[in-house]
């Protein structure tokens, strides 16, 4: 497909889940990305970390491909890059915090030579093709969140990327209400709006919130050693929390290689310059449990990160009863269990568990319904594409906007290919937008033969089935639930193979090696109830 005198939208993620966000907008023969994202994965995939989408309809387009534009750097907005820039072939754009990321994970994959990273300093439109893209900072959970004004010959889209409305952001300046009416004013064919919160009757609340509500917590837990656990990436709450230790007289200590390389960029781009100085995880366990505030990695529990380790005892920053940790980051979706054993291990140490439920120590970047409502009123758009959510929260969000008197409105997915204009919003036509996972070295399909055996591995075991070329079998077992009636189901097993091998009289491999598979998946099913992938080798002359 070449886009003809039409402009087109097509995300191959990020529409019908939340993360792994990549945007494609086609006009004049040419196509444009914005964002380059990942997903972590879940229990679905397992032995994988990171899940992509699949490029293949870009891939075979790169020709066409006039750039990639990076609305922020959150991990679902740039964390493919490295994996998909290389072979996409074309420029990337980014302001200068998101930039510093970005050249940390090309520089660590080998790839700063063959890449190449365009720094946009400013606020000016630039051209790419027939685009012209302007970055309008909003506020949102990173430093230099940004929407994209899109200006093609056919309308202007307002692309929001992720964002909120704060009045006191503590870093950076959003565009200003006045701003973005004046952009409604000139008219915009199509808002893209983030759907994360639309189910949430109130506003997100602001950063400044957060800070009042983090010293006020931090102050009421004198003489206990505190440890604030938040997402890396969130320099405004990196500010918040170097002001809040300065406050409450208390030395700063950072644990997560996360958080250093976020401090280290921030610094580099103008922001964090009023962070105190940092001490040492020595230093930190001489002083009284009073004198020290702890910024630690791992509140989504993950497994190596910084938090985890504190709560096992095996990190050299330690905790002990009656100290705290404040959860300064909300659940990400599909985390619940994992935050809940770290959780649960602290809680058996005695330690006070403080989350956002008991105290205001944590605000979202994503925007409620009346910041929605807000910007709907100020933009006008004469469409609404919800993209950033599930299904749920893009079927609501749509609602909403048709609510608010917008005047049409298109829930797409992954896939989907929309035409905006002329006579859209409306579906023409659909694309591949599978998922691919990072195995081992590998990216591989997320549906691909390898994951569906690792899948039913996972699920119910192995039999192996070694015949040798006088009929001799061995019967061996990985995953069964059988511990003392082990020997048993192996010796019965093996007859059971036997006695099929006896039965089969064509002398056929292939139907030898069929009787044998079901002998031995039959006798795994009667002795523990599963069904496990049964793997023969017939030895013969």
């Amino acid at each position: 497909m070449k886009p003809g005198k039409e402009l087109l939208f097509c995300a191959l993620g990020g529409s019908g889940e939340i993360g792994m966000n990549v945007n494609l907008y086609g006009c004049d023969g040419k196509w444009l990305m914005v964002d380059l994202g990942m997903t972590f994965s879940d229990p679905d995939y397992p032995g994988v970390e990171l899940v992509f989408a699949d490029l293949e309809f870009i891939e075979e387009r790169t020709k066409d491909l006039v750039g990639i534009v990076l609305t922020h750097a959150h991990e679902d907005h740039i964390g493919a890059v490295p994996y998909f820039a290389e072979d996409l072939g074309v420029p990337l754009y980014a302001t200068p915090f998101t930039a510093r990321l970005v050249r940390g994970k090309l520089e660590e994959a080998g790839l700063l030579d063959r890449v190449e990273l365009r720094v946009i300093d400013h606020l000016d439109p630039f051209d790419l093709g027939p685009f012209t893209v302007q970055y309008l900072p909003l506020a949102h959970s990173i430093a230099e969140g940004n929407a994209l004004l899109i200006d093609t010959p056919y309308g202007r889209v307002f692309h929001t990327g992720d964002w909120k409305l704060d009045d006191e952001p503590q870093i950076g300046e959003p565009t200003t209400a006045e701003e973005l009416t004046a952009i409604g004013d000139e008219g915009v064919l199509a808002l893209v709006c983030d759907s994360t919160n639309v189910f949430n009757p109130e506003p997100s609340g602001s950063e400044g919130e957060v800070y009042r509500g983090l010293l006020e917590e931090v102050k009421g837990h004198r003489g206990k050693r505190v440890l604030v656990t938040t997402f890396a990436s969130n320099v405004a709450r990196l500010q918040t929390l170097g002001r809040v230790a300065t406050k409450t007289n208390r030395r700063l200590c950072v644990a997560g290689r996360s958080l250093d390389r976020i401090i280290a960029a921030g610094q580099a781009s103008g922001y964090l310059r009023d962070l105190p100085e940092l001490i040492d995880f020595d230093a930190a366990m001489a002083l009284p449990r009073g004198e020290v505030m702890i910024l630690a990695t791992g509140g989504q529990g993950e497994p190596r990160a910084a938090l985890a380790r504190i709560a096992s005892g095996s990190h050299p920053i330690s905790l002990d009863p009656g100290d705290v940790v404040l959860f300064s980051s909300r659940q990400i979706p599909g985390n619940e269990l994992a935050i809940g054993r770290i959780q649960n291990e602290l809680a058996a140490r005695d330690i006070t568990l403080v989350t956002d439920r008991q105290s205001m120590i944590h605000v979202s970047g994503h925007p409620g319904r009346p910041e929605l409502e807000t910007l709907y009123r100020w933009l006008r758009p004469e469409m609404l594409v919800p993209v950033h959510g599930e299904i749920r929260h893009m079927r609501e969000q749509a609602r909403l906007g048709l609510s608010c008197q917008i005047p049409r409105a298109i829930v797409q997915k992954n896939g989907d290919m929309v035409r905006l204009t002329p006579d859209g919003p409306a579906k023409i036509d659909e694309v591949r937008a599978g998922r691919l996972v990072l195995d081992g070295e590998i990216i591989a399909p997320a549906d691909g033969e390898g994951m569906v055996m690792r899948r039913r591995l996972a699920y119910n075991g192995v039999v192996t089935v070694a015949v040798a070329n006088d009929d001799a079998v061995r019967v061996s077992a990985l995953g069964l639930p059988l511990e003392e009636d082990f020997a048993a189901f192996i010796e019965e097993a093996q007859d059971d193979v036997a006695k099929a091998l006896k039965a089969e009289r064509s002398g056929d491999a292939a139907n030898r090696s069929e009787a044998a598979r079901l002998a031995a998946r039959r006798a795994a099913t009667r002795w523990s109830g599963k069904k496990p992938q049964v793997i023969v080798t017939l030895f013969e002359d």
